[in-house]
């Protein structure tokens, strides 16, 4: 299996636009961070998480020219705002690309960007739209993505919930603010975790890092991954302060497991 991080950074990304800080001015090529999103391939099939708004340029920069499905993790711009993109990868398939997620994220996206979902839009002889097909996912209940077995796992982002999902020996999750126990049962065991980590201070909707090395404790994998960075964290000096398990991720990084 092989995750490839195609953006770390938070909703404001970095450098953070009339930001003049140490991090935002870095010629350190780990410092400069795109909206979360993701890659994940096994034996020719590839799962694209969340569609950030630098989609286009993500998968540019990764050399990905097809995906197969699509899991969101939940309905913030900063992790849907790119799903336009798709466009180039649906033309190209027969059928709309299969898009799974949260219930309330899969309509509210719908509700958004109703030409993606809705067949009965057809566009114009001689253009073409992305076209996406909801399948609304509950905690728990493991979902066949071709040979992939992906089980959603429900956690808390202030006032909405966010998936997580364990596929295989991977434990991926974003925008949470903790790991309850019934999500830990679900995580426990993976080989590779990537979590979020915030600030250094707390914060309400999201783990800080100090909360995020303790709750990659809590789940004991092999490596842990952190994603969803900001400006006030440089990735050299990240590094250097964490054990040599749990490492900051950073825009283009492929791990092999």
């Amino acid at each position: 299996m092989k995750l490839t991080f195609l953006g770390t950074g938070t909703s404001f990304g970095v450098p953070q636009i009339g930001c003049g800080c140490a991090v935002c001015r870095s010629e350190d090529p780990r410092d400069r961070r795109t909206r979360v999103g993701a890659i994940v391939e096994d034996a020719g099939l590839r799962l694209l998480l969340d569609t950030p708004p630098e989609l286009r340029l993500q998968l540019i920069a990764a050399q990905v020219d097809r995906v197969d499905a699509v899991l969101f993790t939940h309905e913030h711009a900063d992790h849907t705002h790119g799903i336009d993109d798709i466009r180039a990868i649906s033309v190209r398939r027969d059928g709309a690309l299969p898009m799974y997620g949260p219930d309330e994220t899969l309509r509210s996206l719908a509700q958004r960007f109703p030409y993606i979902f809705d067949a009965a839009m057809k566009p114009l002889p001689g253009t073409s739209k992305p076209e996406g097909f909801a399948h609304a996912l509950e905690p728990g209940e493991t979902v066949r993505i071709g040979h992939l077995d992906v089980t959603p796992v429900a956690l808390p982002h202030g006032r909405i919930r966010v998936f997580g999902y364990r596929i295989g020996p991977l434990a991926y999750v974003t925008d949470a603010k903790e790991l309850p126990e019934g999500a830990l049962a679900v995580l426990r065991g993976a080989d590779v975790l990537v979590l979020n980590a915030l600030f250094r201070t707390s914060h309400p909707t999201h783990l800080s890092i100090g909360e995020a090395v303790d709750a990659a404790r809590r789940v004991g994998a092999r490596q842990t991954y952190l994603t969803h960075l900001t400006h006030e964290t440089a990735h050299a000096a990240l590094e250097s302060a964490l054990p040599a398990d749990i490492r900051p991720a950073y825009d283009g990084l492929s791990v092999e497991f």
